[in-house]
């Protein structure tokens, strides 16, 4: 009753903004006996809690009082300060600690940018598939999203050049082992992707959430180095560190970083100067490049046994990606077949997935799924895989 009485003082904008599917599907993946491959979580076994509490306490040691006290809008100097040197390490060394705004995680990197750039039926590029956090974030400043195919080299570069002459504010890309998909560009498209874009008005939004967590193949180019004035870098810790810290940041041009600034500090004056002086701490005085080889050891025999599992259980007529990196693989059914119903069939079984809709743009139903390998490991992956596949031959006859 409540909601009816003030349903004409809602904002129109959120009309059509849907809650997260995916949220709504951890809620079954949490039942008692459920194998989940869902939710795309780092493997809570490998938070580094001992060096965060021992962190927490050097830092109330050296700041007191004054740790918790209001901060300035860009974040701790010292924390940007590692993430440029980091870059550089990384082999991107045209970023100064100025160019860096420290977010509460990514998503809210993907906020601001909203804020700072789109106006109503503004055309923002997508690629299809695309993140679901993205497409949710962006859509509440009502965009005209286009989407752009995803093969398995990368973008469709065609369709990519005659999206960007139409005109768009920015476009949204995870290059290294996207999600949903955990495919990755190649060295050839993301130089044919940078081509496309120099020149335009076109803001080159490069997502990097996963890009530490790489298993095999070799580093590929960031579009920082392939197209600078165009490209906004967006990271976080939360993939290679803790998400509950929400520790994220935005790379961009000075012309941009000052209407982001703008808008956090509309949105939350700043990020946390606590977490962000126990997370600099922790990598100041740890070695953080062993923790994340141990995260990508673990990762990298999880992604084989799933691969491994599928191509034991699964019809020959599914395909699947084989990412190099990162936390997801996609599995295509065949013949246009539902994945709801695959979810549906499989959640019957005890097992639940992520079907592919929510990863596009208008989009009812489709016949892709995502699979997370993170959290389970090989005896659950197996099991997992089988009754899976199981109900994958009932739904492919």
């Amino acid at each position: 009753m409540l909601a009816n009485q003030f349903e004409s003082v809602f904002a129109n904008r959120m009309n059509n903004i849907p809650r997260s599917f995916l949220r709504e599907i951890l809620q079954v993946a949490r039942e008692p006996g459920m194998i989940s491959f869902a939710g795309g979580l780092p493997n809570q076994d490998l938070f580094p809690t001992t060096e965060l509490r021992d962190a927490c306490n050097k830092v109330f040691d050296a700041f007191g009082s004054d740790v918790l006290q209001y901060t300035s809008s860009e974040g701790v100097w010292e924390l940007r300060q590692y993430i440029a040197d980091h870059y550089k390490k990384r082999g991107t060394p045209n970023i100064a600690p100025e160019n860096i705004l420290i977010t509460n995680g990514s998503q809210q990197a993907l906020d601001l940018l909203g804020k700072a750039l789109i106006d109503k039926d503004d055309r923002v590029i997508l690629e299809e598939p695309s993140y679901l956090g993205a497409i949710q974030a962006l859509s509440i400043f009502q965009p005209h999203f286009v989407t752009v195919p995803l093969t398995d080299r990368g973008l469709e570069v065609e369709s990519l050049r005659q999206a960007l002459a139409k005109g768009a504010k920015l476009m949204y890309l995870i290059p290294n082992f996207q999600n949903p998909s955990g495919l990755s560009y190649s060295e050839e498209n993301r130089r044919a992707v940078a081509e496309a874009v120099i020149g335009t008005n076109t803001y080159l939004v490069e997502d990097d959430p996963y890009g530490e967590l790489r298993f095999a193949g070799t580093h590929k180019s960031s579009f920082m180095n392939l197209a600078p004035k165009n490209t906004v870098l967006l990271g976080t810790f939360s993939k290679t560190i803790v998400p509950g810290l929400r520790l994220g940041w935005i790379v961009a041009p000075p012309a941009l970083m000052e209407k982001l600034l703008i808008a956090k500090q509309a949105a939350d004056l700043h990020t946390s100067p606590f977490t962000q002086r126990i997370l600099h701490h922790y990598l100041a005085n740890n070695d953080a490049e062993a923790h994340i080889a141990k995260i990508v050891a673990l990762y990298s025999k999880h992604q084989k046994a799933m691969v491994a599992a599928i191509e034991r259980h699964f019809p020959k007529s599914v395909a699947h990606t084989t990412p190099e990196g990162g936390m997801f693989l996609w599995a295509t059914l065949p013949n246009g077949l539902s994945a709801m119903r695959l979810f549906e069939e499989a959640a019957k079984d005890r097992v639940c997935i992520v079907p592919g809709h929510p990863f596009y743009i208008g989009k009812e139903d489709v016949a892709t799924l995502r699979l997370s390998f993170s959290c389970v490991d090989e005896p659950t992956i197996e099991e997992g895989i089988r009754r899976l596949g199981k109900a994958a031959h009932k739904l492919c006859g």
